[in-house]
């Protein structure tokens, strides 16, 4: 092994361990006879938590493989997914560069100026130029321009990521000492989904959990695609046992009605687990909506991902 790529590993396995399995105590719980555990993926690192780890720690592994010291990605304002690249960029030696949708002054804003003082260059365009950040003439210039920079999809969600979430079913089987019948994941460009469909697909073991992404944006189902072309991508198979549910999107990617924002604080006072109402929020209640529905057998076993991202809570009622 490249001895840069040799300290890299040394690197990834001291700062960031296994994630612990939460079980909850709920009367909802008790009185359905559902058994609940939190993937605690937001305890990972105060700064690269949750699922944007999962999905660049394997990105960044592959630059260092090529020799590629520069890491470039898309994001909004107040992007998780811009945070912690930043502050991957600084604990592991890569320079970063972020296409930001919107206007300079959101430079500003504490999520960017973090960015900055980890030491990210910000490159702020148009939201009709941002449009274009999938398509391949696009990428091709943007390669033109950083020739030396590995190109990372928006939210980190490409082929690298999913051994990243792999990764993570690995972990489950070991922390978890009831069979897994459901694992729940808030979604938004597809890859932690996509990860987990892989990851319960290797094992036999596993082929009996079903697999739920909670789409946290409205009109979804064009990801249905892209989770579809990423496995493929990753050369991976996919179980058939998985669906998108789209109708919790709450009116759309970072709306928060007074119903969703009442369930996170009363989530977090009777649980004592912090979450944020733009992707884990969405996600718990639409757990628990469908508990009380009657959606799950009874003795059902869940496990739902916390997916990390508190830092975007800076960013409610702000500009995206």
């Amino acid at each position: 092994m490249d001895k840069s790529l040799s300290q890299l590993s040394q690197q990834l396995q001291l700062l960031i361990s296994p994630s612990p399995l939460q079980e909850l105590n709920h009367p909802l719980l008790q009185s359905k006879n559902i058994s609940l555990s939190v993937k605690r993926d937001d305890l990972l690192h105060a700064d690269i938590s949750g699922n944007k780890w999962r999905k660049l720690k394997f990105n960044l592994i592959e630059a260092r493989k090529q020799g590629i010291n520069h890491l470039v990605s898309f994001g909004g304002a107040y992007s998780n997914h811009i945070h912690a690249l930043a502050a991957a960029g600084h604990y592991f030696g890569f320079e970063t560069s972020a296409i930001i949708r919107g206007e300079p002054h959101y430079a500003n804003n504490p999520t960017l100026k973090q960015a900055q003082q980890w030491g990210m260059h910000l490159h702020f365009v148009s939201r009709q130029e941002y449009r274009q950040r999938e398509e391949p003439q696009y990428l091709q210039r943007l390669q033109d321009k950083f020739p030396e920079a590995l190109i990372i999809p928006e939210g980190g969600s490409s082929p690298f990521a999913i051994p990243g979430v792999m990764e993570l079913c690995d972990e489950l089987m070991q922390q978890s000492v009831k069979r897994i019948d459901h694992i729940f994941t808030a979604t938004g460009s597809g890859g932690t989904l996509a990860g987990l469909i892989a990851g319960f697909s290797n094992n036999q073991q596993k082929n009996s959990t079903r697999i739920t992404g909670i789409a946290v944006l409205k009109q979804a189902d064009y990801l249905l695609t892209n989770i579809d072309h990423l496995l493929g991508q990753a050369n991976q198979s996919s179980v058939n046992d998985w669906q998108l549910l789209t109708q919790f999107h709450g009116g759309g990617y970072a709306k928060v009605s007074p119903e969703l924002g009442d369930f996170c604080s009363q989530f977090e006072s009777e649980c004592g687990i912090p979450i944020e109402p733009i992707y884990t929020g969405k996600m718990f209640y639409a757990l628990f909506e469908l508990i009380k529905q009657d959606y799950f057998n009874d003795g059902d076993n869940i496990v739902a991902l916390h997916t990390g991202g508190l830092q975007g809570l800076q960013g409610l009622n702000k500009p995206h």
